[in-house]
């Protein structure tokens, strides 16, 4: 005797039509090469016709900033070890284990130690981050050997340096010329928008874990005087290499409040600073 077997009425579903357009070619289809890790990042900005926001797309797909929005960075291979390095760093010496991955993980580590430590407590353990970071045995060398003069070439080896070696740190950046004791040098790195700045919202942990730290740190490690120049109404930021910075008292970065949605303090106040 056979068996019947009892079927359900056929279910149809529909799908949209196939779309024969290409998408734009904006990544490379084998990511990032080396030489364009050594290369400025190049950008084109688009605009939607249907609206007034712009989209900056950088070609060496670095990052992507939306003029209306937060900067969104693709990170590639090396920058994302150099990430990764600096935030263990920041949490072995602050004896902190956080999971929070890439970047994010290195403002949030930084986070803790500024809602933690005094402003001069925050200071001295970026110097000591930094002391790690950076090999001793390079440090000692420089020193001794007074490879580092503080000459015209010193300072535009430094400024060029910057903008090539830490975009992944501080976002995208380009050499500028400034008048120096009489004379045009290219000593000066424009940050477009930092990226620490951006990430962490919040002036005090750019003047107590950037600013002042990575002053005195290049100044007592390679004899370079420099002066780190935020700006906070569009988060840029000037360095002047073989610029002394003024005393605190009279340094305009610590005369502005924090920002009114600073993720910190989530208050309109200058407590963030000092």
């Amino acid at each position: 005797m056979g068996t019947t077997i009892p079927l359900s009425p056929a279910r149809v579903f529909s799908f949209p039509a196939r779309s024969h357009r290409k998408p734009p070619h904006i990544c490379p289809k084998h990511g990032p090469s080396t030489l364009s890790l050594l290369i400025p990042p190049t950008s084109i900005t688009t605009k939607h016709n249907n609206d007034h926001h712009s989209l900056k797309i950088d070609t060496t797909n670095n990052y992507t900033t939306a003029t209306s929005s937060k900067t969104v960075y693709r990170d590639n291979w090396l920058e994302s070890i150099a990430i990764a390095f600096l935030s263990k760093t920041i949490q072995e010496t602050a004896g902190i284990k956080d999971d929070t991955p890439g970047y994010k993980g290195i403002v949030s580590t930084s986070a803790a130690v500024f809602r933690e430590l005094s402003p001069n407590e925050q200071r001295a353990f970026v110097l000591k981050v930094l002391e790690k970071a950076v090999p001793s045995f390079s440090l000692t060398m420089i020193k001794k050997m007074r490879l580092m003069p503080n000459s015209k070439f010193t300072r535009e080896f430094f400024a060029i340096f910057t903008t090539v070696a830490f975009r992944w740190l501080v976002g995208p950046s380009e050499v500028r010329e400034l008048e120096f004791e009489g004379k045009k040098e290219r000593n000066v790195v424009h940050i477009t928008k930092c990226r620490f700045l951006e990430e962490g919202n919040c002036v005090g942990m750019c003047t107590n874990l950037c600013k002042m730290p990575t002053q005195e740190f290049i100044k007592k490690s390679f004899g370079i005087p420099v002066n780190m120049v935020p700006n906070f109404d569009d988060m840029s930021c000037e360095i002047i290499f073989g610029q002394d910075p003024p005393a605190q008292e009279d340094d305009p970065a610590f005369k502005e409040p924090c920002y009114k949605l600073c993720n910190l303090k989530q208050r309109h106040s200058a407590s963030c600073i000092n």
